[in-house]
């Protein structure tokens, strides 16, 4: 797991075994990323987003607490995925950075609570598959518009975006903060030590 320039986002980048009969890998580890993160995924709900070209989902993220992290991976055809920093008060706040997930590398991004996440489909068709720690839960979750300039986010120049009405309705940035939407960095630093707290306690006594 290494980490990206954003307090709370980890690229996983797995070894695969190939051979004349395909492939082999270990696309998740949960003592990978606990010992990264610091705490475990409490996986309470898995999603399957099928995409064709051109195709933005994002910018989503969910009231912290409890929030809703995420283990993302493209198994068929590639995304750029992004991640924003929205907490408010963070040092990165209004930060984003892009990491190309595809099935060739095979990488995963985790996504902690409060970050917001987006991703484009470049293939013709691109199938994500996300490991989340909450359930999708509809009054809590909001979203930031994934064009909005004030952010920034650099999307291929050459792929036409298709937003849904609803992530082309989303508020800018600024239009979020004014409104009270975004996630507070205190907030969400005190949900991860409570995590890590709750794992140790779990943790069988030697």
């Amino acid at each position: 797991m290494e980490p990206l320039s954003i307090d709370g986002t980890w690229c996983h980048t797995p070894r695969i075994h190939a051979d004349p009969r395909g492939a082999f890998l270990e696309s998740y580890r949960s003592a990978d990323l606990e010992r990264s993160v610091g705490h475990r995924l409490d996986l309470a709900q898995v999603n399957c987003s099928v995409s064709s070209r051109g195709v933005l989902r994002g910018v989503h993220f969910a009231d912290v607490p409890p929030g809703q992290a995420k283990y993302v991976t493209c198994v068929s055809g590639a995304v750029l995925d992004v991640v924003v920093d929205i907490r408010v008060g963070s040092p990165t706040f209004g930060r984003w950075e892009a990491v190309r997930l595809d099935d060739e590398s095979r990488r995963g991004l985790y996504v902690a609570e409060g970050i917001g996440h987006a991703f484009m489909a470049l293939s013709e068709q691109a199938t994500v598959v996300y490991l989340c720690s909450q359930p999708y839960a509809p009054g809590h979750e909001h979203g930031i518009h994934p064009l909005d300039p004030a952010v920034g986010i650099d999307w291929p120049a050459d792929v036409e975006p298709l937003l849904s009405d609803k992530d082309a309705a989303a508020p800018t940035l600024k239009e979020a903060l004014d409104a009270g939407l975004l996630p507070d960095h205190g907030a969400c630093l005190a949900h991860y030590d409570h995590l890590a707290a709750a794992g140790r306690d779990r943790a069988p006594s030697r």
